[in-house]
Formats: C-alpha cells, sequence, structure tokens
C-alpha cells in the first residue's frame, strides 16, 4: 500500500536510459561477482583454456605460413649475372604436409572458438537466470521500507538492465580480454622470436597510431556522456507530455512545451553528432594503424630481404603478425570498459541482494485460520515513524469489536493509509502492539496476517488476463458459479455480458474498461478472496457520483459481517460507520459516530462542513 511518509523517492522510470556509471569499487564489484558464480567456474576455466587454445593456434599459423613460403620460393633461383629464373625440384610432400598443418591449425582454433562460445552462452544464461531469480526472491523477504526510498524503475533497472549487462560481460568480454591478452603478448613473443629488427619495426610503427586513437578517444568520452544524459533528459520530457498532453492543450502551454523540447533537442544534437564523428573515426584510425604497420613492414622487410638478412616468407608472416598484434589493443579497450560497467552493474545487483531482510518467521507456531477469526482488533499504544527518528503515529490506541465497520478520516498526512500498514504489518512498528483476536500480529507471520484480510485500494490494479482470471486472482479451487455470484453481488454482471466473450474477456488495452468497472472488479476480487476482515483505502475517490453510489452498495454487501476499516475523504460515504476515528498529526482525536461527532461540534464536524462550504 502507498504510505503517506514525506521520505523523497529517488527518480522513477520512464527517464530514458541509465548512463553506464564506473563501479565505486572494481575489485570488490568483480569479486563478489565471482564469488556468485564460483558454481560455474569449471565451465568457466575450461571455456577460458579453449579460447587461449584457439588464439595458440592461430598465432603458430603465420609462422607455419613463413615456412611454406619459403619452402615454394625455394624451388625458384634467380642468376641476377644471367638474368634468368632457374626453377628446382619442388619438396611437394612438405608443401602438401604444410598445407594441411595450416587447414588443421585455423580448423582447431574455429572449433575452440565454438566449443569456448557454447561454455560461456550456457554459463552466463544459467547465471543471468540464478540473479533474476535471487533478486525475486529477496523482493518477497525485503522491508517495504526499502521502497520508500527506492523507485520501482530503479529495482525493474536492477532485474533488467543490471543483470543483462552482467551476462553480456561474461559471454564477451571476459573471454574477449584473455584472448586479447593472450594473443598480444603471444603475437610479441613470436614477431621477437621470428625477427627482433622486423619486431621493433611493426610495434613501434603501430604503438604511434595507437597514440593518436587514445587521445581522440579521451576527447571523445565526454560526448558519449552527454549523449547518454540529454537522450534520457529527452525521453523524459516526451513521456511527460504525452502523459499530460490533455493538460498541455487546456492551459495553452504547447509553445512553453515546445520551447523546452527544442532546446534538449538541439543539446542531444550537438553532442550526438560529435560523439558520432569521434565514433566514426575509430575504424579509418584502425584501419591506418594496421596499414602503417603494413607499410612499415613492408619498406624494412624488403630492405631486409634485398640484404638477404631474412627470407620472403618472414616477411608474409609479419604482415599477419601486424594484424594480430593490433586486433587486441582496441579488443582490450572495449573488454575493460565493458568490465567496467559490468561492475557497476554488479554493484548495483549486489547491494540490493545484501540489502536488510525482514526477520525470519520459520520458527512462529502460532496461527490464525481465516474461518476462525471473529475480528477483534485492538490498538494498544502504537508509535511508528518511517524515519525511526521521526515519529508519525503518537501512542494510538482504540479498540475495534468483530463485525464492525470503522471509518478513519483526517487530513492528508494524518496518517490514516500508515495505521492500515501498521495493520497488515507492511511495516513493524517502533513501539506498542497491535492485537487480532487476542492474539499479537507479531506473534503471527506476515502471510498469516495477510491471509486474515481483503482490501480495496484506490488503484486499481488488473493484469493482462481474463475478467475470470483477474476476480480470482490467486484463490484456489474458485467455481465459475461463485464468480458470477461475486459479480451479480457488485453490478458487474450485466455489463460483462455485454462483452464479446463475457467472463472470458481479455483485459488488456483494448478492453475499455471505465474507473468504476475496474473498481468493481477489484471489489469482486475481495468477495472471491473472502477474509473475515476488510480493508477500503479510498475506494471511491476516482469515479463520479453515480459510480461511486454503486460502489457504495457493492463495498456494504462487501462489509457485511466483516470488520471493516475505510478509509475516506468524502465523508459523506461513512455516514452509517459504527465508529469514526478523526485522526491528526498520528493520533486519535476524536471518536464515535457520524451523529455523535457532528453533535461535538469539533475537528470532525470542521471537517465535514467544510465540504459544503465555498471556496
Amino acid at each position: 500500500m502507498p504510505s503517506e511518509s514525506n521520505t523523497p523517492r529517488r527518480g522513477g522510470p520512464g527517464h530514458g536510459p541509465r548512463v553506464a556509471e564506473k563501479p565505486k569499487n572494481f575489485k570488490k564489484a568483480m569479486g563478489k561477482l565471482i564469488q556468485f558464480i564460483k558454481p560455474f567456474l569449471v565451465p568457466v576455466v575450461i571455456a577460458l583454456v579453449f579460447a587461449v587454445g584457439g588464439v595458440a593456434l592461430n598465432l603458430i599459423g603465420p609462422d607455419v605460413l613463413s615456412d611454406l613460403t619459403n619452402t615454394i620460393q625455394s624451388s625458384f633461383a634467380y642468376l641476377p649475372e644471367q638474368g634468368i629464373e632457374q626453377v628446382l625440384p619442388m619438396d611437394k610432400e612438405r608443401v602438401l604436409y604444410l598445407c594441411f598443418l595450416l587447414v588443421g591449425l585455423y580448423a582447431g582454433g574455429l572449433l575452440c572458438s565454438y566449443v569456448q562460445g557454447i561454455l560461456m552462452a550456457t554459463v552466463t544464461q544459467k547465471n543471468s537466470k540464478n540473479l533474476r531469480t535471487a533478486i525475486s526472491e529477496k523482493i518477497n523477504r525485503i522491508p517495504l521500507r526499502y521502497f520508500d526510498g527506492h523507485s520501482v524503475g530503479d529495482v525493474l533497472s536492477r532485474v533488467t538492465n543490471d543483470v543483462d549487462m552482467i551476462g553480456q560481460t561474461l559471454n564477451q568480454s571476459v573471454v574477449t580480454f584473455v584472448t586479447a591478452v593472450v594473443m598480444l603478448l603471444g603475437s610479441i613473443v613470436m614477431m621477437f622470436v621470428t625477427n627482433a629488427i622486423m619486431a621493433v619495426t611493426a610495434i613501434g610503427a603501430s604503438v604511434i597510431g595507437f597514440v593518436f586513437m587514445f587521445l581522440i578517444m579521451g576527447r571523445s568520452q565526454k560526448f558519449f556522456a552527454r549523449q547518454q544524459r540529454y537522450l534520457g533528459e529527452i525521453n523524459g520530457h516526451i513521456e511527460e507530455t504525452y502523459a499530460g498532453h490533455n493538460v498541455i492543450k487546456a492551459y495553452n502551454a504547447e509553445g512553453q512545451v515546445k520551447a523546452v523540447f527544442n532546446d534538449i533537442n538541439y543539446k542531444l544534437y550537438q553532442s550526438a553528432w560529435k560523439s558520432q564523428f569521434f565514433s566514426g573515426l575509430m575504424m579509418p584510425l584502425m584501419n591506418f594503424v594496421g596499414n602503417l604497420g603494413y607499410v612499415a613492414v613492408c619498406v624494412v622487410g624488403a630492405v631486409l630481404v634485398a640484404n638477404k638478412t631474412i627470407s620472403f616468407g618472414t616477411v608474409i608472416a609479419f604482415t599477419l603478425y601486424v594484424r594480430l598484434f593490433t586486433s587486441p589493443l582496441s579488443q582490450l579497450a572495449q573488454a575493460f570498459t565493458s568490465m567496467q560497467t559490468a561492475a557497476a552493474a554488479s554493484e548495483r545487483v549486489f547491494e540490493f541482494l545484501e540489502e536488510e531482510e525482514l526477520a525470519d518467521e520459520r520458527d512462529k507456531t502460532v496461527r490464525l485460520l481465516p474461518q476462525d477469526v471473529r475480528g477483534d482488533v485492538t490498538f494498544e499504544h502504537v508509535h511508528f515513524g518511517y524515519d525511526p527518528g521521526k515519529i508519525i503515529i503518537n501512542d494510538f490506541s482504540a479498540e475495534v469489536h468483530a463485525g464492525q465497520k470503522i471509518a478513519i478520516v483526517g487530513p492528508t498526512g494524518a496518517g490514516k493509509t500508515t495505521l492500515v500498514n501498521l495493520l497488515m504489518r507492511f511495516y513493524e512498528l517502533n513501539g506498542g502492539c497491535i492485537y487480532i483476536d487476542s492474539i499479537p500480529t507479531s506473534a503471527l507471520t506476515r502471510e498469516n496476517v495477510h491471509d486474515l484480510f481483503c482490501m480495496v485500494l484506490q488503484d486499481t490494479w488488473l493484469f493482462d488476463g481474463t475478467i475470470r482470471e483477474n476476480v480470482v486472482y490467486s484463490k484456489e479451487g474458485v467455481t465459475d458459479e461463485e464468480v458470477e455470484r461475486a459479480c451479480r453481488a457488485v453490478g458487474l454482471h450485466h455489463f460483462i455480458m455485454t462483452l464479446p466473450k463475457g467472463y472470458d474477456t481479455v483485459l488488456d488495452d483494448k478492453a475499455n474498461l471505465s474507473a468504476g468497472q475496474k473498481q468493481l472488479v477489484t471489489i469482486a476480487r475481495a468477495m472471491i478472496e473472502n477474509a473475515p476482515m476488510l480493508i477500503l483505502d479510498e475506494a471511491t475517490s476516482s469515479v463520479d457520483t453515480r459510480t461511486e453510489v454503486l460502489i457504495q452498495r457493492a463495498m456494504d454487501r462487501l462489509t457485511q459481517g466483516r470488520t471493516s476499516f475505510i478509509i475516506a475523504h468524502r465523508l459523506s460515504t461513512i455516514k452509517n460507520a459504527d465508529m469514526i476515528f478523526v485522526m491528526k498529526d498520528g493520533d486519535i482525536v476524536e471518536k464515535g459516530n457520524h451523529a455523535q461527532l457532528l453533535a461535538k461540534n469539533g475537528f470532525y464536524a470542521e471537517l465535514y462542513n467544510s465540504q459544503f462550504e465555498d471556496a
């Protein structure tokens, strides 16, 4: 239930994509992630072994290709003094052997990559599934107080965006990081083993290109950050504009809204084209780095071949090594960025998983069965504050007898909804006790307390499903006759039968139910629940007067024989209540029935008469 706390909430959903953030503690975040995937460490290690094996096979390839080139070249001899070429017998067996070896090496590398891909995809998806399951189970054990400081969008982002980011990083960046390091170090070793002069040439030329690339990356990062920020702002502005379109039209605010949009749109345009421009430079720059390495290798290699310092096959091998050397550097940069983002996502996920949980209630043996509950409720010196340092319910005491209809009234912020939250044990008391049939609610499990109440709230919550499924909801063993009887009791049956599929009509975006009809569905749901006690929280606040009468009749049927707690701002709807609690600043300042409270001419009379005063 919504609380009446003044706790500030963080930004909600619909405010654009979350900008990738850096972790507060990279090592700690990755350590927790590794600990979570510990059951999968064996397949991960096997996958990394296959990845390294694939890299090793690809690194051997250029050396074999160099040998193959030299073997073929050795069958030709150039005699410069005679200006002729002499063809010598070719070692065909060695040529075939080297060709098959090359095919085997590259095929082996492909197989290793394939096995590694299957293993990592399996591990990451299972890990993502386990993370989502852990978060889903955690939500059921976390105090409602947590959601007073975190928006629904923030929690959803942890379940979706953050878990997906972790999965993608495990699947791609971890393996990419390891293989890139092995490829980089292996290519350097192989180049120096092959020829030191050519190795220095290839590495030197490539490093010059990478210096330029990193300078550009450093300058472009701020534009990417701005692009994400303005993209989030414009998404939030557009959503807000569409949601309040009628208000904007009614107040002729189109010009103001358009000006705000144009301002954000221009800033997004400026940051987007700059970020895309620098992003577009990356691939040409990578090509430049590679080509610069090729040119340097060819020039120096030609000189060394002419001086008979190296063979032609060595030049061929180095052209491949240049590619193997330059590619891992860009992969390392991308992988490290992804791992930073994943570490930030891990911090958010594990921060949620490590939140303080509700006390374990498995040792509680006291249980009240709904069919055995009379419905007596006692509030004894109840103290409560959403912030422990700011108490808003002060020494609240009251007695409610079985079957009574109790109305709770008062100005906004008086503590009406808070009182019901405490009754349902959505929050724990700071002091005092609440009893149901002389048994403290703290001695019962929360699930047991929830079984004793049915609720109809101001916000009508319906899900995508048939009318029958929405009415039944989580109740088991409900017959079609019981569903129809409940809908007849609330006056909804006739409308349902006018729908094409009756009770099997699916409630989705196409099903146009009015606010009152949605509320009647929730009242029918409460009737099906058939709990001994009832909570009505502003159930008629968003409907017209005629619909209010229909809903009031349905609620009167619903309250028969039940202890009922009714929160209402429209005081005309609670005239027939057995007892009215008038709350102000967390205390009961008056109590009695409607006639008694009017006769006192106190705070209730002031509230009641204010409905009929001229503004």
